[in-house]
Order: structure tokens, then sequence, then C-alpha cells
């Protein structure tokens, strides 16, 4: 199998955002991290919306995407057994489903999918900045209308965040505005994020200087990866999302010890080696 060129992702620049530690971990270790039970019903979750609109649009009722959830999820542990011991036991897998169906039924208070016919769901997209990063990612969803305007969509598990947050989701979003733009020859009129544990949406309208601003942001962004890359200092950063993390063990903040950087593993993940390797 050919090996994929280093590329940047929303999550993966959010990653190194958050700590740069955390960025080496997943990204050049690869160091295998424990299911959670949030970001897996947010897969299984998207993965019931992705599927809904194959059938045809009388059958796309909340009752028709209830009825999909349990069978994805079995679909899903069969793929990955590991996902299995996500429960206690089956009344805690049985909670955990009806917090699934919560979100579904919820998607159907703010969209009807009846009225929808997608152009795209999650649709791969991947951009080479001249002189640039490589950009890559997945949409939710993305409308075109009859006008040709163009809508993306993307789905959250979790609740609305407050005003005075979001900007990983607003990057996130304007990210991939501007692989659409460059890719499809057409800005995006309208950027939503629909919040399905409390039925939030948050909308953006992207404009020139919105996507000049995201595009020096990713290239300032993929910069300080390289530079981190080449000195080998990937340091970590405290801060209060260390306490959702997997890798305290690993972790100097945390009295861990992370394994040594191997400088083939940097290159075969960022393209390039350590100085002192």
């Amino acid at each position: 199998m050919a090996r994929r060129s280093p590329a940047l992702s929303p999550s993966r620049a959010g990653d190194f955002r958050q700590c740069p530690h955390l960025y080496r971990l997943r990204v050049v270790d690869k160091i295998p991290e424990p299911p959670s039970a949030a970001a897996t019903l947010g897969t299984l979750v998207h993965a019931v919306l992705e599927h809904l609109y194959d059938k045809p649009a009388v059958e796309r009722t909340e009752a028709t995407a209830s009825a999909m959830l349990e069978p994805q999820w079995r679909a899903m542990v069969e793929r990955d057994p590991a996902l299995g011991a996500l429960h206690e036991d089956s009344h805690a897998e049985a909670t955990w489903l009806a917090e699934g169906r919560g979100r579904l039924a919820t998607y159907f208070t703010m969209e009807n999918p009846q009225r929808l016919e997608p152009d795209g769901r999650e649709e791969f997209v991947e951009l080479q900045l001249p002189d640039g990063p490589l950009l890559r990612g997945f949409i939710d969803r993305v409308d075109v209308a009859p006008d040709g305007s163009i809508r993306i969509i993307d789905y959250k598990t979790g609740k609305t965040p407050l005003p005075q947050y979001g900007h990983k989701e607003k990057f996130q979003m304007r990210f991939y505005a501007l692989l659409v733009e460059r890719l499809r020859g057409r800005r995006p009129a309208l950027l939503q994020l629909l919040f399905l544990k409390d039925g939030g949406t948050l909308v953006l309208r992207p404009s020139d200087d919105d996507l000049a601003q995201i595009e020096f942001e990713v290239r300032e962004l993929w910069d300080e990866i390289l530079g981190a890359a080449r000195t080998g200092a990937f340091r970590p950063k405290k801060s209060k999302l260390c306490g959702w993390c997997s890798f305290q063990s690993l972790c100097p903040e945390f009295g861990g010890e992370a394994p040594a950087l191997d400088p083939d593993a940097v290159e075969r993940a960022l393209g390039v080696r350590p100085v002192s390797a």
C-alpha cells in the first residue's frame, strides 16, 4: 500500500494547537488510544445520518433513523471488536444507544431530510496549497442549490459552545470552505454546524477575508509543525483539556515519559527529518 503524503486536517491542526506533544503522540508515534463513549457515539450518529440519505426520501423519517442505530452499532463492533468493551454491561449500552436516539430525534427538529438531496456525504477533500501544506479532510455533507449555491453541513453530537468559545469549530468550517472553493471553483455561501445535543446551530457566511485568513493560519501552523519536527521539540502544553487526555502516562507534565523520538517516524509522518538525527 502506498504511503499517504504528509497532510494537515482540521482535527490534527486542533491537536497541535492544543498541545504539540499530543500531536506528536498521535501523528508521529501513532500511539493507540482507548475508544471513548462520547467520540464513538459521534461516529455512530454520523454513520446513521450519512446512510439515511441512501433511503428514498419518503423513508427518511425519525423512526427509520432510530431503527438504523443499533444495526449500525453492531456493524461497528464487528469491524472493531475492541468497541465491545466500551460499556460495562447491556444496561449501560442500552442507555448509551438511547443517547444516540436522542441526538437523532434532535436532528429531525432541525432539518427535514425528506426535502434534501445532498451533493456529497462524508466527502473526502484534498488540496495542495502552492508552496504550502497538503490539506485533507472529510466533510459531513455538501448541499448544492438549483442556482449552484453551496452549503456545507457539519454534525456535532455535543452541545452548542458558548459565544466566547467555538473557535475550533469555526476554524474547521472555514478550512473546509477554503478547500471547497479551490476544488469546486465556487465559495460556499453558507457553513452550518448542527449541535445535536441541544439543537443549537452555528451559521457562518465566509468572506474573502475569512478564507485569506484561514489560508494564512494553516500555512503558519504547518511551519510551526515542521519546525517542531526538525528540532524534535514537540513540547507539552498544559491546560484544562489535559483532564480528557489519554496520554497522561506519556506526558512529562504528569510525571510520565514519552517514547524516544524515532527520526524515521518523524520523516514518514511529516516529510522532514530531525536535524540531530
